[in-house]
């Protein structure tokens, strides 16, 4: 009897350590570039990882710039003449910047001169200012901007990989925001 239970607690532990096992995900040597919501890294080389916890001590002491690049669901092209479009509401840490379509795997050049300056103005130029980059729970969006952020020359990134899911399960306090301007757009926070 108790041989059987000791196999049965070594085939449990076998099992569970073959689960995580599965679920640790390796860091690929560029950015991702498919199957953004899955199973993200445990860490992005060249950053700091934080928790919500570590997330909010940063956001209440205010020492870092947080930056989100969920990316933001685009006009339908085929409405009917007079249809009027509103934009799904984001909320988000409060006091954020909203880079949207900017953690993509590849970015078109306008898209990359968008994340590059909205972090060089948000950072007023200084490149050791502390950038957290989110944007949902497992989503490679935020580890690839990320990642992108320190190419540029900034020395301390911290990717905050449970986003605004991680926040609001924390019932922190949210706001909904609007996406920081494009260089030619028109008033874009009217829209």
């Amino acid at each position: 009897m108790i041989r059987s239970g000791a196999t049965l607690l070594l085939a449990l532990v076998a099992f569970a350590c073959a689960a995580r096992a599965q679920e640790l995900v390796l860091e690929p040597e560029g950015y991702r570039t498919e199957e953004y919501r899955s199973l993200v890294p445990d860490t992005l080389a060249g950053a700091r990882v934080v928790n919500t916890a570590e997330a909010e001590t940063i956001w209440r002491a205010k020492t870092g710039i947080f930056v989100d690049v969920l990316p933001r669901p685009p006009k339908p092209l085929n409405l009917p003449a007079g249809t009027i479009w509103r934009d799904r509401p984001r909320l988000n840490i409060p006091g954020s910047i909203w880079l949207p379509d900017t953690g993509y795997g590849k970015l078109a050049e306008p898209t990359e001169n968008y994340l590059r300056h909205g972090i060089e103005h948000a950072s007023g130029g200084n490149r050791a200012a502390l950038i957290v980059v989110y944007c949902q729970a497992n989503c490679w969006m935020s580890w690839n901007a990320a990642k992108r952020i320190l190419t540029y020359g900034y020395s301390n990134v911290a990717w905050y990989p449970d986003g605004t899911d991680g926040w609001e399960r924390a019932n922190l306090p949210m706001v909904e925001s609007k996406p920081e301007p494009r260089p030619g757009e028109q008033n874009p926070r009217a829209r």
